[in-house]
């Protein structure tokens, strides 16, 4: 007997297109067109929840969904407890290191920098041998170099109009960023079948 899977899709920035996705894999999201201030919906095949995307990676790892739409940024700032699947090809963009054109990128001072994502930029700072002070910022993080608060920044670059916009420039790429598809451990144990036709769809539209 088949199983219904409950998948986490990562409101905002993932979500149009992991609706797109599912859709050409021959999946009902039709529900995302009218979904108002609903966040949870049943189909015939699935139950889908829309949480913020800090928390698509909770949600699997804990178990309330056996596989989460979420983009890569998001698990490189969270600790491992899911299987990560498949790229899915969505919602490309990349890390980057950016600030005023006065910024010293050579000088190995302490810098300070200015971030949503603390791990990745501790990473991608201690690769190069250099020490960070951390600021953590969970909002416009773009003007923490204008204001004098950061040396530069670490965060998502799409088309970089906003960092054009607020006097900023790219200094460094760190990584590329896609949207991936992960897996509760248990679930894909216990769901194996369903799991493995998911993601056997999706690869034959990615």
């Amino acid at each position: 007997m088949s199983k219904k899977l409950t998948i986490a899709l990562q409101k905002g920035r993932l979500e149009k297109d992991a609706g797109k996705l599912l859709a050409a894999a021959g999946y009902d999201t039709s529900f995302l067109e009218n979904k108002e201030r609903k966040l949870i919906f049943e189909t015939a095949e699935a139950r889908y929840l829309l949480v913020k995307a800090p928390d698509v990676p909770t949600y699997v790892y804990h178990g309330v969904a056996d596989v989460g739409f979420v983009g890569k940024d998001v698990l490189q700032e969270h600790d491992k407890g899911y299987f990560e699947m498949l790229d899915l090809g969505i919602g490309k963009c990349k890390f980057a290191v950016a600030s005023t054109p006065e910024y010293a990128e050579l000088d190995h001072k302490i810098k300070r920098i200015a971030t949503k994502y603390p791990k990745t930029a501790e990473a991608h700072f201690a690769k190069k041998g250099e020490m960070i002070d951390i600021i953590k910022i969970e909002g416009s993080v773009e003007i923490a170099p204008v204001l004098g608060l950061a040396d530069a920044i670490v965060d998502i670059v799409e088309t970089g109009n906003t960092l054009r916009e607020n006097g900023l420039e790219v200094f460094e790429d760190i990584s590329e960023i896609s949207g991936r598809l992960i897996v509760n451990k248990a679930a894909a144990k216990l769901k194996r079948d369903e799991i493995f036709d998911l993601i056997d769809r999706l690869s034959e539209v990615i």
